[in-house]
């Protein structure tokens, strides 16, 4: 699937499925960016053909400024540089378009838009995490209750809360990174899973550590909080977090599925995962979360919604405190049960929020699976958003290459705040 990070640890690369973004905190956790040049002025480009220029995601329109000039052309050669079939890309700095565009190829011969749609897995969790802190405020969930109310069926419910679920510390494994789990979803990506056929691969194993001692990370985490939420409020996923987060913020761009179908005009993805360059577009995404919180969305959506999440703009100031810090900091220690890749050392400059991975004061989320990957990333100190979204040709780099791409434009515009892989 891809050079895989130590989070990640799903066997062998080429024949594993990209993880979702958080799981890619590994590469959180190490260095990267340096800063880059800026460019003289010079038009924007051109709108794109017929059905996509009218639309609200489009290319920028403007007269591009320097800044924008500058990661105009900081995309192209990446996309060069990495091999990339397609990237698209928007900037915003304080709500305010900086540059909105694309390039490359969907298709063979179908030009790459800015308003078509992809797989954004992990951004689900900033939204299922921002829905959380908006739910204690309205008094609706107690952050450390214990799960054994709504999820009796989980082992060890009764010591588990759903803090523990929504910042990685319950000490479940994660099933994406069990070999026989990849053993069986690669030489079938089409299949539809359900939420219990994926919990049955945590539940096989012991515990890493006691709930709420250590932090790891695990899909199955987001997939109980998902269907706690569910059994909390009487509402199903999607509706919930439309109601609490992506319809305040206006992403009418990002739905939940059922299906494997995307939204038209579709991003096509390739991916090699298998051992041969082959077409992912419309493999089964449903193993990556629950039922109504696997979503697909644009990289305007996505920077508004790194924009929404990352400033707080939905909750309050004390609830924007443990969206940074729910508790993670100073965890991470690896024992004789969990090694160190598995329970990866949280530190304040680089950690894992409410549904946010923070990194040198950038907040994001970075999914990347079966040929997608993508990144929104929000700087605060900057209101600068960066929204990316790639996708591959046969011999595009392993891994998450939208964050290589957010990465340079971030070296740009805010060289002193490096925004680590």
């Amino acid at each position: 699937m891809r050079r895989t990070p130590r989070t990640s640890r799903p066997g062998r690369a080429s024949r594993t499925p990209l993880l979702l973004g958080a799981a890619l905190l590994t590469a959180v956790l190490q260095t990267a960016a340096a800063a880059g040049p800026g460019l003289a002025a010079a038009p924007g480009p051109a709108a794109g053909p017929p059905g996509h220029g009218d639309r609200d995601c489009a290319r920028t329109r403007h007269p591009l400024d320097d800044r924008g000039r500058a990661v105009l052309a900081a995309v192209r050669e990446a996309k060069a540089d990495l091999h990339l079939n397609a990237v698209l890309f928007r900037v915003t700095v304080d709500g305010h378009d900086l540059v909105t565009d694309a390039v490359g190829e969907s298709m063979t011969s179908v030009p790459a838009e800015p308003d078509m749609h992809f797989r954004a897995g992990s951004v689900a969790f900033a939204h299922i995490g921002t829905t959380v802190l908006r739910l204690v405020e309205q008094h609706r969930l107690d952050l450390d209750a214990t799960i054994d109310r709504w999820l009796p069926e989980v082992p060890r419910a009764k010591e588990i809360t759903l803090r523990m679920l929504a910042n990685n510390t319950s000490g479940l494994h994660d099933y994406v990174t069990d070999p026989k789990f990849g053993a069986e979803l690669t030489p079938h990506p089409f299949r539809a899973w359900t939420p219990e056929q994926l919990l049955a691969y945590p539940y096989a194993h012991s515990f890493w550590y006691d709930p709420g001692t250590n932090w790891s990370y695990s899909h199955a985490n987001y997939l109980l909080l998902e269907r706690a939420l569910e059994r909390i409020t009487g509402q199903p996923i999607d509706e919930l977090v439309r109601e609490q987060v992506t319809g305040p913020l206006g992403l009418d761009d990002t739905r939940s599925g059922r299906t494997p179908e995307i939204p038209r005009p579709a991003l096509h993805a390739f991916t090699s995962d298998r051992g041969i360059y082959e077409e992912s577009t419309f493999w089964n995404p449903s193993w990556t979360t629950g039922p109504g919180a696997v979503i697909t969305s644009t990289v305007c959506d996505m920077a508004r919604s790194a924009q929404g999440i990352g400033s707080g703009e939905l909750i309050s100031r004390r609830s924007y405190r443990t969206l940074l810090d729910p508790g993670t900091v100073g965890l991470g220690v690896p024992t004789r049960k969990c090694p160190a890749d598995i329970c990866l050392k949280q530190t304040p400059a680089k950690h894992f929020g409410l549904g946010v991975i923070v990194a040198n004061t950038w907040l994001l989320q970075n999914p990347s699976f079966s040929g997608y990957a993508a990144i929104q990333a929000y700087l605060p100190s900057k209101r600068l958003a960066i929204a990316v979204s790639t996708t591959k040709k046969a011999d595009s780099p392993a891994g998450n290459n939208a964050e290589t791409v957010a990465r340079r434009i971030g070296a740009l515009l805010a060289p002193e705040h490096p925004l680590a892989p």
